[in-house]
């Protein structure tokens, strides 16, 4: 008979995976030991969830890959390192101080020539982005601040064409997102987002269980047709 499911047996999959899948690198340790120093929100995607990213924007061929929250860089190390060579990726970044830290751990990683940092509120610089009448993007990663998901869809689509693939972050929030009326703002953010994706006429989607510290989950979106 199978072990029932528990906190312990999740953490203990998700260390077994890891083990096998993925290896030890010293540019990604490094980079969450500058962000704790640089006392940045230890808020990071897991190893885990690094390797599907990857392994995602492989399997779309990614040429362009647009991420909405960059934090200290760890999942733009991860992205950045499935594009082919001339391959480029865009981030956008509220934080100034965030942004330093990316810079220097992606130059550590090696894919800081593949990288634009845009420093700024994340509906601004989509905004500059659409003005610039910016080529459409291959891959788009969302993670930022949960209660802009909506907004950040609506422009995100407007970058994207058909085939282009759209991953958002935390959308189950340990389960929080199946209530109604959910009692913080993340979560209210992230049930909506949810309830868009699934109704959106340009997109076919699926939310993915991730295993953390709690229950969480990362949607798959795949736009496909035109406005």
């Amino acid at each position: 008979m199978p072990e029932a499911f528990n906190e312990q047996l999740a953490e203990q999959i998700d260390r077994y995976i890891e083990r096998l899948f993925v290896l030890p690198d010293d540019s990604l340790t490094q980079n969450l030991s500058d962000a704790a120093a640089a006392g940045l929100p230890a808020i990071n995607i897991s190893p885990n969830e690094g390797k599907l990213l990857y392994l995602i924007a492989k399997m779309s061929r990614a040429k362009r890959i647009l991420e909405i929250g960059t934090l200290g860089g760890y999942s733009t190390t991860w992205l950045a390192r499935a594009l082919p060579a001339d391959g480029k990726l865009i981030t956008l970044e509220l934080d100034q101080a965030h942004a330093a830290v990316a810079r220097h751990n992606l130059d550590r990683a090696g894919v800081a020539d593949r990288v634009e940092i845009i420093i700024g509120r994340g509906v601004d610089s989509l905004n500059a982005l659409l003005d610039r009448n910016e080529p459409p993007f291959d891959l788009i990663f969302i993670d930022a601040d949960k209660p802009s998901y909506v907004e950040y869809l609506n422009r995100a689509l407007r970058l994207a064409r058909t085939g282009t693939v759209i991953l958002a972050d935390n959308v189950i929030r340990n389960g929080r997102v199946m209530s109604e009326q959910p009692t913080d703002a993340s979560s209210r953010g992230a049930r909506a987002y949810n309830e868009a994706i699934a109704a959106h006429p340009r997109l076919e989607s699926l939310v993915l269980p991730i295993i953390r510290e709690n229950l969480d989950g990362l949607s798959i979106s795949i736009v496909t047709g035109n406005e």
